[in-house]
């Protein structure tokens, strides 16, 4: 796991965000009504949404505010889950899967509302994603998706291939799904903007606070960190992919998928608006997917499947330059500003899990590479659980049990050199 100071960790999101809100490691005891484990997007939210509901909340964070993945994404504020509507219920049955969809398809807006209400300042685009479709097989996938999400009368539309190629201004897809529901931010600004709002609201915040042990003290429960310890009658666990000491089984579940961003240097005028002038966010359906989209300042963000380490670092780059190229030939001088990466949490069917850890102790994991939404939306859920407000039965999730996946480190090392295999010889010119 990377350090904070790496600039393999954040990259451009640190290089451009807004300062964190002032936080400092616990010290000494503390007595709250709720310990929230883990300083990102389902954290922080529920911290936001507790302190609004009276509650008493601590955050523990172990290294900063939006360590783990809130603050390394690409960005997408996408509506759903990768999984299918139809397969969704399929798998969770039609009264949790349609409340899931429906909870979530309605996430981007309860992100951009959030961000529009509070004043955060996180480079809101709201123009939509782009699906592009790899040939036929794609054009396939994306038809039935679209065909699905409107039957839920969901605001998607399947482009042809030549809008397709308007709308980003290159590449040779057999079509795209415009999801006009979706965007794009500035993701460690979010979280930033979020733990600000948090504060404001009652919220307390601890950073450099790993947790170290937990144990039961009577009716409670008693957290204890480096310099400090806190006691609450609730536990949320809102660590997913990263999550380390007491209740780390909700990472172990998961299987670790490495994903790259470069940002280029600011493009000139000229190419900022032939490259997805109307600021899209975009990304294919290709296993070893890409992804693209611009922030703010004109810089063209790329990414893909793998870790910015070892010999990946210089084969990771070196097919970002050819791929960047073969999609806008119009790009003949690229230099990247930044690079870094992160991992996303795959759980066996791609979808999140709702688990009961302990004795009033909750957690929502396995984002399956988005975050930003489901993360903000499920930070909510569980507080309302908390407060009362919602009972078990009416969650969007099922309880489920955390179970470690066979194979699972074979599998994450596959992961990175699979990822390393496929760009060797993808994209060569």
């Amino acid at each position: 796991m990377l350090m904070q100071d790496d600039p393999r960790s954040h990259g451009l999101w640190a290089l451009t965000a807004p300062a964190a809100p002032e936080t400092r490691p616990l010290v000494g005891e503390l007595d709250v009504d709720v310990v929230v484990i883990g300083g990102g997007y389902t954290g922080i939210s529920s911290a936001l949404h507790l302190a609004e509901g009276g509650a008493r909340v601590a955050v523990l964070e172990a290294s900063d505010i939006g360590f783990g993945g809130s603050g390394r994404n690409v960005g997408l504020v996408n509506a759903g889950m990768w999984v299918m509507p139809d397969v969704l219920t399929a798998t969770l049955g039609q009264t949790f899967g349609e409340r899931l969809i429906d909870l979530l398809g309605h996430g981007p807006q309860k992100v951009f509302d959030l961000i529009e209400k509070q004043g955060i300042d996180c480079e809101p685009e709201r123009a939509g994603t782009l699906h592009c479709a790899v040939g036929s097989k794609g054009l396939a996938e994306i038809e039935a998706r679209a065909e699905q999400w409107q039957r839920r009368g969901a605001p998607v539309e399947v482009l042809n291939a030549e809008e397709t190629r308007r709308k980003i201004g290159g590449g040779d897809y057999a079509g795209a799904l415009l999801d006009k529901r979706a965007g794009t931010i500035q993701p460690l600004a979010y979280v930033r903007g979020l733990a600000r709002v948090a504060l404001g609201a009652g919220a307390k915040i601890f950073t450099q606070s790993p947790v170290l042990a937990a144990r039961e003290d009577g009716s409670r429960w008693k957290i204890d960190t480096k310099a400090g310890s806190a006691r609450a009658d609730w536990v949320i666990v809102a660590t997913d992919a990263y999550a380390q000491g007491p209740w780390s089984q909700v990472r172990q579940e998961q299987i670790h998928l490495p994903y790259f961003n470069f940002a280029t240097e600011p493009l000139s005028d000229n190419l900022k608006t032939s490259i997805l002038p109307e600021r899209q966010g975009a990304w294919d359906t290709k296993q070893v997917l890409s992804s693209f989209r611009f922030d703010r300042a004109g810089r063209l963000v790329f990414g893909s499947v793998g870790a910015l380490e070892g010999s990946g670092a210089a084969i990771h780059r070196a097919w970002a330059i050819r791929s960047l190229r073969k999609l806008f030939p119009q790009l003949a001088d690229i230099r990247f500003e930044a690079g870094w990466f992160g991992m996303i949490g795959m759980t066996s069917d791609n979808l999140p899990r709702f688990h009961k850890l302990d004795r009033n102790v909750i957690a929502f994991s396995g984002y399956n590479g988005r975050g930003i939404a489901p993360g903000t939306v499920f930070g909510g859920v569980l507080a309302s659980y908390v407060l009362g407000h919602v009972a078990e039965k009416d969650l969007p999730l099922p309880v489920a049990i955390c179970e470690e996946p066979r194979f699972r480190l074979t599998q994450e090392a596959l992961y990175r050199a699979g990822s390393q295999l496929v760009h060797l010889a993808e994209a060569r010119l």
